[in-house]
């Protein structure tokens, strides 16, 4: 062997032993993990003190290879004065490198596919001066189920020719966006607009008002947490200063808990009846919404409609898809998650909504009703989202 061969051979076995001392030791933890709920579990953590002695040393050397102390140069500082000088920054490295070790060992060795982070408060977290360092916290994981069978699925295409009579009606709403709302003397009339304020009473004690609501008779008013059915059969007639009263059953998934499925009596005060002006489709109001003549504005308003069609089309595969794979997701889920997620579904579908044209009202009305079945939809979005995770991983 040559000297140089020597040297080389000398280089790799120090570089190999470079590399084997630079690669951390593991933790000797010991963890208990325990289901407490669905996708839930609760993890306790228990590192021996040996652990949390080399750390705590490990950190002391940093600080005294950096540390600045009057008197002293960097790096010749003594250790019992940069522990005692430095004692709370000490004690934020250690248990930061103690948490952040200790998790990232337990993702590796026990597998918990977490969904959000754990309920850790860092903060209220202390070191103890002797003994085991012991920490405990709740996380949300995966759920655990059986991959349905997902292939070969056949689905129904809706189709729906546009009518002028669709164009029709669809141009009466998108007018309607652009009238104004005029006082009426006397009676409302079929489909007109009434200013109203309603009081809901439970047991004779009012929980909620709602004042000076301007609202258009249909057969169904929608809150944010429960639907008033016949709402134009019970103001039919009404004048300003009648009144009526009718109940009203409070949503299963309203977000006040104490109020799901309750009956409560709904007070509707009329405080003035109003008709609804349309535009005169002339050239001053054509040319303010970008069209120049009433044909163009139909044919906008099909094209619209059509891509309206697109959208349900593009729904109802969705749907029937999502429906097959999981029916048999029969598995729960925290209503934790589940809540987090209802208003960030809400704005999606309402985003969608906008980009298919449909009008503020229909949005309006969409969206009370997504607010009172909000929890249930999400609770089923996201068993979609898991099975359809679970495929993509496996294709």
């Amino acid at each position: 062997m040559s000297e140089n061969d020597a040297t080389t051979a000398d280089e790799t076995t120090e570089n190999t032993a470079v590399a084997e001392t630079d690669t951390p030791e593991k933790l000797t933890l010991q963890v208990e993990i325990k289901d407490i709920g669905p996708c839930k579990k609760h993890v306790r953590v228990v590192i021996p003190r040996k652990d949390i002695d080399g750390i705590h040393d490990d950190a002391v050397s940093e600080f005294v290879d950096k540390a600045q102390v009057p008197g002293f140069r960097v790096g010749r500082v003594p250790r019992d004065l940069v522990q005692k000088r430095f004692r709370k920054e000490l004690d934020n490295q250690i248990r930061e490198r103690l948490l952040m070790e200790s998790l990232e060992q337990i993702s590796e060795d026990y597998e918990l596919d977490a969904i959000n982070e754990p309920n850790l408060n860092v903060e209220a977290i202390e070191i103890p001066e002797e003994g085991d360092f012991e920490y405990e916290f709740d996380v949300e994981v995966r759920p655990e189920f059986e991959l349905p069978e997902y292939t070969g699925l056949t689905i129904d295409k809706p189709v729906r020719e546009i009518s002028d009579e669709d164009v029709d009606a669809y141009q009466q709403q998108f007018l309607s966006q652009h009238g104004e709302l005029e006082k009426h003397d006397g009676p409302v009339e079929k489909e007109g607009f009434v200013e109203a304020s309603f009081a809901f009473t439970r047991d004779g004690e009012i929980i909620r008002r709602l004042n000076h609501q301007t609202v258009q008779l249909k057969p169904t008013l929608r809150f944010q947490d429960a639907e008033l059915d016949g709402f134009d059969e019970l103001l039919a007639g009404a004048s300003a200063g009648d009144s009526r009263e009718t109940d009203v059953t409070i949503s299963s998934e309203a977000a006040n808990v104490d109020l799901r499925g309750e009956t409560v009596h709904v007070a509707i005060k009329v405080l003035e009846v109003k008709t609804l002006e349309l535009p005169e489709l002339d050239s001053e109001f054509l040319g303010s919404i970008g069209v120049d003549s009433v044909d163009e504005l139909r044919k906008q308003i099909r094209e619209m409609l059509e891509r309206q069609v697109k959208f349900e089309q593009r729904q109802s595969a969705r749907a029937q898809v999502l429906e097959k794979i999981t029916e048999s997701a029969h598995w729960e889920l925290p209503e934790s998650l589940v809540m987090r997620q209802v208003d960030n579904a809400l704005r999606r579908e309402v985003l969608e909504m906008q980009q298919a044209g449909y009008t503020r009202a229909a949005i309006s009305a969409e969206e009370n009703e997504l607010r009172q079945n909000g929890v249930t939809r999400k609770r089923q979005a996201l068993k979609e989202h898991f099975v359809l995770d679970r495929i993509a991983v496996k294709e």
